[in-house]
């Protein structure tokens, strides 16, 4: 069965598995259902793609490093509190006093639909820059996750993500690309040649379907893969939501539909099926075990509330697969 490979003797003592680079936010949400100029009890927390994905990565059993800014506030020491309460590593987050920490507010507009606004330009991620990448933890990692949020924030961030590819790339650490349009970051920049760029660099590259409309051709889904493979990547992903999704591994297709399961919240859900792939990868799992991983992760996490609490453990999992296999039965 197909496998996808990860250095394993690049790593020293001491050493994470698993590192990612980017923004992390103070996240307001709405405990209510309805429109939020009504008035709305709220929750504060965190959110942000790369720090989910490096929670998912953690509770997997592997170690894990995030790499940011944050600014000296309570936001950014709440971000920090609570990664590290996860036992990622924030060793390598940056404080600046001269900015602050990103906010976004979630608002239920719906039972079945969430809107996010956010209150991000200037914030201390945005003055990522490549001497915030830190070489030797890149270097001997197993795997660097970036996205393509990151770019948008500002020229000095995409320079850190591209200082952070280069650094893997050359130590031959794999990288792993989530395309993660944000349509209002990039304001009037076209997006496509930077995307373009990062999944070049990528040995494994996650796309919605959306997402890969804007770097391909192709619009059938197996196609799609394909051609996104053809870019640079010896693995493409198309998370397809509802609908499961496709992958492309050395050649070999793999598809499924989603699994099944009461929707509480579908923010954080492409995060977290991507921390269950690449955990499946830090694993040595076969492609379509890590895929079906995935699979799982993502069903655990829109059935709970949040964008990363309910990203689960390999007992959970084991647990929700073993009540689903007595329902069958």
């Amino acid at each position: 069965m197909t496998a996808i490979e990860v250095p394993t003797t690049a790593a020293s003592a001491g050493a994470v598995e698993f590192c990612t680079i980017g923004e992390t936010m103070g996240l307001i949400g709405a405990t209510e259902v309805g429109p939020l100029r009504n008035g709305a009890l709220m929750r504060l927390g965190l959110g942000g793609a790369e720090s989910n994905v490096a929670i998912g990565i953690r509770r997997l059993g592997h170690s894990a490093a995030w790499i940011s800014r944050v600014g000296d506030d309570p936001l950014g020491a709440l971000i920090v509190r609570e990664l590290r309460a996860e036992q990622v590593n924030v060793d390598y987050v940056r404080v600046d006093p001269g900015a602050p920490t990103g906010l976004m507010m979630k608002i239920q507009r719906t039972a079945a639909a969430s809107e996010v606004h956010y209150l991000r330009k200037g914030s201390a991620a945005a003055h990522l820059a490549p001497a915030d990448v830190p070489a030797e933890v890149v270097s001997q990692s197993r795997i660097l996750h970036v996205t393509g949020i990151t770019p948008a924030l500002s020229s000095s961030a995409h320079a850190a993500i591209r200082t952070a590819v280069d650094i893997a790339r050359n130590a031959g650490v794999t990288v792993s690309f989530d395309v993660n349009l944000r349509t209002r970051l990039w304001r009037d920049a076209d997006p496509r040649p930077v995307l373009r760029e990062l999944t070049a660099l990528a040995d494994v590259v996650f796309a919605s379907e959306h997402e890969a409309e804007l770097l391909v051709t192709a619009t059938d889904p197996v196609e799609a893969v394909r051609a996104l493979s053809d870019l640079g990547p010896r693995t493409a992903v198309l998370k397809r939501g509802a609908q499961g999704y496709v992958a492309y591994v050395d050649g070999e297709i793999f598809h499924d539909t989603a699994i099944p399961v009461p929707v509480a919240d579908t923010v954080g859900a492409g995060d977290a099926f991507v921390a269950g792939f690449l955990a499946g990868v830090l694993d040595d799992m076969p492609a379509s075990e890590a895929l079906s991983l995935a699979n799982y992760c993502g069903a655990l996490v829109v059935a709970a509330v949040g964008d990363w609490e309910g990203l689960p453990t390999h007992a959970e999992i084991a647990e929700f697969r073993a009540r689903r296999d007595a329902v069958s039965r």
